[in-house]
């Protein structure tokens, strides 16, 4: 449980800022329950079927970084991953947000993938710094456009033989015949004309605000990709005459000294913290085991 003195300081300044700028990441979903990215859990298991057995893997990460699978191999991963982020529950820690945002002028910024952020605020309110599994694009790319593939995405799952998706059905590129893939940050990510709106959607909402209230709210952002949120954030905050950072993470709640005094660090569960803001039982949510979060210290 978080200090009740760091829970008034957090919701004074939610309730006073002109705006608030929301930065969510993987930590986000993880209390939400979504952890087989990195834990070897039931989702898991039914996503990676017998490949996880086959290559000796225990979370999605490893198994996605892993070069031995083939390419139908491969494919029925990501298409078992997607139909999950369609089909899966709306975790509560979203829907808690909303609620402690209702009435507020925000915008989110986010590096998650699994489109959880959509459930619960308007589209025009998102930023997705690294894309959405929802969306295929060219590999290449070849052309500037990406394509929803719910669809696609349950017709293929039900193709997959033996953990493996047949080689004449992975989707093809429209315009050039090549492999399509996840609109997902990689080597290829297309940051064409639907990214570029986006983060100008972005840049326009940090101009407007740039000398108000700001609160910057972090949350569940570790430092596996510190340069999209949490550096950017720390350095506005620096910046900005009235702006404030709050970063909510059990394991990378991190304020420099530059800004210690327009900040605060709640090094505790997101999903519990968001409960005691909204000023909600917090019983029956699992205890948070710091040492099975994820480590971003790992190269993948």
């Amino acid at each position: 449980m978080v200090a009740q003195e760091k829970i008034e300081l957090l919701r004074k300044k939610i309730d006073e800022a002109d705006a608030v700028v929301v930065g969510g990441a993987s930590g986000m979903s993880a209390a939400s329950g979504f952890r087989f990215y990195y834990q070897e859990d039931d989702v898991f298991r039914s996503v990676a079927g017998g490949l996880a057995k086959k290559y000796d893997r225990h979370n999605m990460f490893d198994l996605f970084y892993d070069r031995r699978p083939t390419r139908g191999e491969q494919w029925a991963l990501m298409l078992r991953t997607i139909h999950y982020v369609y089909e899966c529950y709306t975790g509560e820690t979203y829907t808690d947000l909303a609620e402690l945002l209702e009435g507020k002028e925000y915008y989110i910024v986010t590096t998650n993938q699994d489109a959880q952020f959509y459930r619960t605020f308007p589209q025009e309110k998102i930023t997705r710094l690294q894309g959405d599994w929802r969306y295929w694009q060219c590999k290449h790319p070849c052309h500037d456009h990406i394509y929803y593939n719910k669809k696609q995405v349950d017709e293929l799952c039900s193709k997959i033989e033996n953990d493996a998706l047949p080689e004449s059905l992975i989707p093809r590129c429209p315009h050039c015949g090549d492999a399509m893939e996840p609109w997902v940050r990689s080597y290829t990510f297309l940051q064409g004309e639907y990214y570029r709106r986006e983060m100008e959607r972005y840049m326009d909402f940090l101009r407007r605000n740039s000398h108000r209230k700001t609160l910057f709210l972090e949350l569940g952002v570790g430092m596996m990709t510190p340069m999209f949120i949490k550096e950017p954030f720390m350095n506005m905050v620096y910046q900005w005459p009235r702006a404030f950072y709050a970063t909510l993470n059990p394991q990378h709640a991190i304020v420099p000294r530059e800004i210690a005094g327009k900040s605060l660090a709640i090094q505790d569960d997101i999903a519990v913290t968001l409960k005691q803001l909204l000023g909600k039982p917090t019983d029956g949510i699992k205890k948070l085991n710091k040492s099975e979060i994820f480590n971003p210290s790992r190269v993948y």
